[in-house]
């Protein structure tokens, strides 16, 4: 009896620390075009495994080869954390020395344990209820959030921070791995939402609740306008703006803002280009009936700012971080507070969305409601 696939995707992904491992010893492997190479082989070695292990299944969905073949990446990622942590030893040498040196980085730290574990189980998740012929549209978009938002953070950050004089070839092989994610998602908003079946006098009651009249998304309102404003004002410091008040931030309360790895500077200047618009649009869905897009893409958003903080609040703490750019330990909680806030308010956002979607549904035609109908 064969073991379900996400089993025999669990296994592969096992196979990566021996093989970094392996990598690690032999020093014939160990010089740049070589790494990259070898990574591209066995990136086709895994894929054809796949293809064996799901070669009598009669509809594989194409995003299946996507989720298993990162799940192996992913324990690549588990295993640098663990090493540049202190937990293991003799497996990413080679790689941080002639591969990518920022993974040393406590930002690249915090985001391998992000994809070892959080990215890891999802993917297991979403294989499992892709063979069960069970939805998994939304698990799909919390990740293509959080993938798309850990490229186009560290991509940039290292090409403009310290490292980018230092760029060897292993680098590219981030390319495919950061333009996949944007097709996926693509893939994921295409297809159909699963709504749940609410009433039409139900959708109709809610849908005419003011934003007074409804206390929780007022208070999400005003979540979201406390991260807007943090978002804006983070975006002006590491802008380097004149202003006292930003002087003083920068240097008295998040001085990581300034760490020359570049990853934090590229992060505030996302939040400010791209959540930014993103909360405003969700604020305005907030008091306007009828925006069901709000299903999605909260849950996206909800997964890029989940990670980027997650990664964020880590490397500004973590020992790798230089001393000089770690948060003061008199400031700590009122910027971890700001910080976790600003995680959680698309979070929250998504969970409300999904636990009673019927003010973002589709607003019911007059004269459709049962109560209208008796009426006439």
């Amino acid at each position: 009896m064969r073991p379900p696939v996400e089993v025999s995707v669990f296994l592969l992904s096992l196979l990566a620390p021996g093989v970094l491992y392996t990598m690690n010893n032999i020093p014939a492997l160990q010089e740049p075009l070589p790494i990259l190479g070898m990574g591209m082989v066995i990136l086709g070695l895994v894929l054809l495994l796949l293809l064996l292990t799901v070669r009598n299944k009669t509809k594989v969905d194409p995003l299946f080869y996507v989720f298993a073949e990162f799940s192996f990446t992913c324990m690549v990622g588990l295993t640098n954390a663990l090493e540049q942590d202190g937990f293991i030893s003799g497996f990413m040498g080679f790689y941080l020395k002639m591969g990518e040196p920022h993974l040393s980085t406590a930002y690249a730290v915090m985001m391998s344990y992000w994809e070892g574990v959080v990215h890891f189980v999802l993917f297991l998740i979403i294989i499992h209820r892709m063979f069960k012929g069970e939805s998994y549209r939304s698990l799909g978009l919390l990740w293509a959030g959080s993938s798309i938002a850990h490229h186009i953070v560290l991509i940039p950050g290292v090409v403009i921070g310290k490292y980018g004089s230092n760029i060897r070839p292993a680098f590219w092989r981030n390319t495919p791995f950061f333009l996949v994610p944007f097709w996926a998602a693509s893939l994921l908003f295409s297809r159909p939402r699963e709504m749940p079946i609410v009433k039409a006098d139900e959708i109709s009651a809610e849908q005419k609740k003011s934003l007074l009249s409804r206390p929780v998304d007022l208070l999400l309102s005003l979540l979201l306008f406390v991260a807007m404003a943090f978002s804006v004002f983070r975006g002006f410091v590491v802008l380097d703006c004149p202003l006292d008040s930003c002087f003083t931030y920068i240097y008295q309360y998040e001085p990581y803002l300034k760490d020359p790895v570049g990853f934090p500077r590229v992060m505030m200047l996302v939040y400010l280009f791209y959540a930014l618009p993103m909360l405003t649009v969700f604020i305005y869905a907030l008091k306007t009936p009828g925006c069901s897009w709000m299903l999605d893409w909260t849950i996206f958003l909800a997964g890029a700012m989940a990670q980027t903080q997650w990664c964020h609040i880590g490397a500004s703490l973590h020992s790798r971080t230089p001393f000089t750019y770690r948060v003061p330990a008199d400031k700590w909680w009122p910027v971890i507070t700001l910080n976790v806030l600003l995680a959680a308010a698309p979070t929250l956002l998504a969970l409300r969305c999904h636990t009673n979607p019927a003010y973002f549904m589709k607003p019911v035609p007059k004269g459709q409601t049962n109560s209208e109908k008796k009426k006439n």
